[in-house]
């Protein structure tokens, strides 16, 4: 099945310092390629995967589930410790959790966290008639294009399969679980007009990791896909401050060393 146009997965190989970039629930590549790229621009080695289902049809993704999206981005995390000395974790969304998760297993693996309105918890009535639900209703509506900026699309589905619903239900409980294991430094980045993940969803995730290096910002201008709103810029910003301060190899300008 042919990839959506902009969905494609994006690499980029700079300099000693890794970010793998994880794409949200129904998403792609495309909601991250612009920060995916301007870390690239400076200097940084960039792994922006797109994950199994994604990217395609709906239809693709029912035959999938969170073990195969944490699966093909834990892969590309051993990947890039292959090429890189330090190595962060970033992303939106599930992918904020899908991050937090490759944090809490890797260790001393991951050298910092970066989301953008991560997930904890599938929210309302739906959430607890999936597990029957999921065997009556294939799909229900879409949540892509949570954006505030006019004129901007997110490449995903508009339409949920009940069955990925399910799962990433499961993969989210046990996440919840999994978060005191994560101690390295955190930046966590939420939208003050999130109308996908609510602000609780952040909230239980600072309470619950044991990270001590933890920077909150909040994103006044966004809606959930932050990272191709208003506030793209200043996640670009956040970022390269965070890693900069972490890896002394990465310039005032966020160029590695030798990069």
């Amino acid at each position: 099945m042919p990839v959506l146009p902009g969905a494609e997965p994006y690499r980029h190989a700079g300099g000693e310092v890794g970010v793998l970039l994880c794409h949200g629930f129904t998403g792609s590549p495309q909601s991250l390629r612009p920060w995916a790229r301007q870390l690239a621009g400076h200097g940084l080695t960039v792994s922006l995967p797109l994950l199994p289902g994604h990217g395609t049809r709906w239809e693709d993704m029912v035959l999938t589930g969170w073990p195969d999206w944490y699966a093909a981005v834990d892969r590309e995390l051993r990947i890039l410790r292959e090429s890189c000395t330090r190595v962060f974790v970033a992303g939106l969304s599930m992918g904020g959790a899908l991050a937090l998760r490759l944090a809490a297993k890797h260790g001393e693996g991951v050298e910092g966290v970066i989301v953008v309105n991560p997930a904890n918890r599938v929210h309302g009535l739906s959430a607890y008639a999936l597990p029957v639900a999921r065997h009556l209703v294939r799909t229900t509506k879409g949540i892509v294009s949570d954006i505030a900026k006019e004129g901007v699309e997110e490449t995903g589905y508009h339409r949920v399969p009940l069955r990925a619903a399910h799962s990433l239900r499961t993969f989210l409980r046990r996440l919840d679980g999994e978060l005191p294991q994560v101690t390295q430094p955190l930046l966590l980045l939420r939208s003050a007009r999130d109308h996908v993940v609510p602000a609780v969803d952040a909230l239980r995730i600072l309470g619950r990791v044991s990270s001590r290096d933890v920077t909150e910002v909040l994103l006044e201008q966004s809606c959930h896909v932050a990272t191709l709103d208003h506030d793209a810029d200043r996640i670009l910003d956040e970022s390269l401050a965070f890693i900069g301060r972490l890896a002394p190899s990465v310039g005032k300008e966020g160029t590695t060393a030798g990069g």
